[in-house]
């Protein structure tokens, strides 16, 4: 099994802190949500060398609920052009 590449494990260690960055990496989706959200400038710049800007636009189009804040969900939204922005991915309780 090929490890991660460093740069890209130092992302997850710190945007998802509380899993190891091997397990974090596995979810692709996940992991740039997280990023999307918390990361700085240079890391979403990192992030950009391994995604493609597809990649991080799909997470849009089916984001996991719970991570994006509405500030980051509204800047990117924004930057892929998604007038109007649709309304930021909610958690639900099963019933």
């Amino acid at each position: 099994m090929n490890r991660p590449p460093p740069d890209l494990c130092a992302i997850a260690q710190r945007v998802v802190w509380f899993e190891s960055a091997e397990e974090t990496l596995r979810q692709p989706k996940r992991f740039l949500a997280y990023v999307m959200t918390f990361g700085t400038v240079e890391e979403v710049c990192i992030a950009r060398k391994y995604f493609s800007a597809q990649d991080f636009e799909a997470v849009l189009a089916d984001p996991p609920a719970g991570i994006f804040d509405a500030r980051s969900w509204s800047y990117w939204n924004g930057v892929y052009r998604r007038r109007p922005v649709p309304p930021l991915p909610q958690r639900t309780i099963p019933t």
